[in-house]
């Protein structure tokens, strides 16, 4: 079952509009009182809880699927890799680190931009809006490809000049050169989904990853096993899966009753080319938030190889790593479930909906976070030997791990928080906490600790809770100052003038 069902009633026939009559009517204070996060709710039914955790529920369990589906692309690969060779698993390693970097973070974050617009325009059934964002998204990501796909061609200096070794530089080189065609169908499929979601039609996104992988499995059979194409197989397949993808869910828009059908005319193009001011000023800030956060850790990785002995704290942050991505990923699902719903609820003029979603939303990260600490410190012994048996790296991970734990449970209820910014257009609000948690207190907090006051290695990760925790109460301060009526009708404002002249519609996000 799809979570579509989180925007106005389903007795609501036409375009929500806020009108002044309206609006001075919900900032009444004791509407606020009694059904916003402001002071959270005197007495909530147990019924409307149970109904808000089916929606995020069925709105997140899909996400989740569907990103664990594709991560086991990059693990069906490695597969394949290993047996390929040493220095060829260290190029393809560096390679997909590069590519993060440069395209995937990048791309994510311009496309969370479109969120936002989209949930709002779902929810007040403003689904030309809807349409012509997915457009505008797609057309950006397509311009952002041209600057990456120049930089991957010219890789090999760049990686020369940051002093890796030749050989595995010249296999880096050669995956993403033969990894070129994957950007449009990556610059497509991401406001695809993002365009699905809106739409609470999550499940389809699944199914299609699903018959994906397995394809995956055996294109990487076909091409590295079976033909012996080596490094140029493994990126041809990862290239495939990108486009299975693809073709998968766009049969699924134009085969389904259900879901909206964007069409390119002479009046869509025209309407496209102009209104560019809420997107673009949505899209830089999240893809600075996005960054941001996923530099850090390859930051605190740089800086493992700083002390004594550098393999093992490399190897050792490697697996921290690992297992924050995995982690991750519910926290991450039920940050998009939260933005849908409070986008949909704000759309369709229903603030406190939006509030509630939001509280709950914030309530189950919160538990989801503590109870990953209790399996971080509890396990602290043993998770490390599912990756190794060096001692000295067990030694790291079983102190590290419960401080990591701690830094989780801030990791979660920041990434829920993030949701509901994003649900309501204020990834700007976003772009300066992480700034302020992350690189003014926890990256300084980690080099001092770790290499001035002689912490060592576990003076990083106490840096990285500082970091998260501070985040996550910036967050929730900001959240608990929110103004849900006044969130109410800038949704209104933002989904109605989209299609105006950016100097009038750029301004309408703060």
């Amino acid at each position: 079952m799809d979570a579509n069902q989180g925007g106005p009633p389903d007795d609501c026939d036409q375009v929500v509009v806020i009108d002044d009559e309206n609006i001075k009517h919900i900032r009444e204070p004791s509407k606020i009182q009694e059904n916003g996060i402001r002071g959270l709710p005197q007495r909530v039914l147990l019924n409307k809880v149970v109904e808000e955790l089916i929606l995020l529920g069925t709105s997140a369990c899909p996400v989740a699927a569907t990103t664990y589906l594709v991560f086991s692309k990059s693990i069906i690969s490695m597969l394949f890799l290993s047996h390929i060779g040493k220095s060829e698993l260290a190029g393809v390693v560096l390679a997909i680190g590069f590519a993060n970097v440069s395209c995937v973070s990048i791309m994510k974050g311009l496309c969370l931009g479109m969120d936002p617009i989209c949930f709002q325009a779902y929810g007040a059934k403003r689904f030309a809006v809807l349409s012509q964002t997915y457009l505008r998204t797609l057309f950006l990501l397509l311009f952002i490809s041209i600057p990456i796909a120049f930089l991957w061609l010219n890789i090999e200096p760049v990686l020369h000049t940051l002093g890796q070794d030749p050989s595995i530089t010249k296999v880096a080189a050669t995956y993403l050169v033969f990894s070129l065609p994957e950007l449009p169908a990556q610059a497509h499929l991401l406001p695809l989904r993002s365009f699905l979601r809106a739409q609470g039609l999550n499940s389809p996104t699944t199914i299609v990853a699903t018959f994906a992988t397995i394809l995956h499995l055996l294109i990487n059979y076909f091409l590295v096993s079976y033909l012996k194409l080596g490094i140029m197989g493994i990126a041809l397949a990862s290239t495939s899966f990108t486009y299975n993808m693809n073709l998968g869910l766009v049969l699924y828009v134009y085969m389904s009753n259900v879901a909206i059908k964007p069409s390119i005319t002479k009046t869509n193009i025209a309407s496209i080319l102009k209104g560019w001011g809420p997107l673009l000023s949505l899209a830089i800030p999240s893809v600075c938030s996005v960054c941001l956060e996923w530099w850090l850790y390859e930051i605190i990785l740089f800086l493992s190889g700083y002390f004594e002995n550098p393999q093992s704290c490399v190897a050792a942050t490697g697996i921290i790593m690992q297992l924050a991505g995995i982690v991750y990923v519910l926290p991450c699902s039920l940050s998009l479930s939260i933005s849908q719903r409070v986008g949909h609820e704000l759309g369709g003029g229903q603030p406190a909906h939006a509030q509630r979603a939001a509280a709950i939303g914030l309530t189950i990260a919160s538990i989801y976070g503590l109870m990953i600490f209790g399996l971080y410190f509890s396990l602290r012994n043993v998770l490390g030997l599912l990756y190794t048996n060096e001692t000295e790296i067990l030694i790291m991970l079983s102190s590290a791990l419960p401080v990591m734990g701690l830094a989780e449970v801030g990791n979660a209820l920041q990434t829920a928080a993030c949701g509901v910014l994003t649900g309501s257009a204020r990834p700007k609000v976003g772009v300066k906490i992480n700034i302020a948690a992350f690189y003014l207190i926890g990256l300084p907090m980690s080099i001092m600790l770790a290499f001035k006051f002689k912490v060592g290695y576990l003076g990083l990760w106490v840096g990285m809770f500082a970091s998260q925790t501070a985040c996550a109460l910036l967050m929730v301060y900001t959240l608990i100052k929110t103004d849900w009526m006044d969130q109410a009708k800038r949704a209104e404002e933002l989904t109605m003038t989209v299609n105006k002249d950016d100097s009038e519609s750029i301004e309408l996000v703060p």
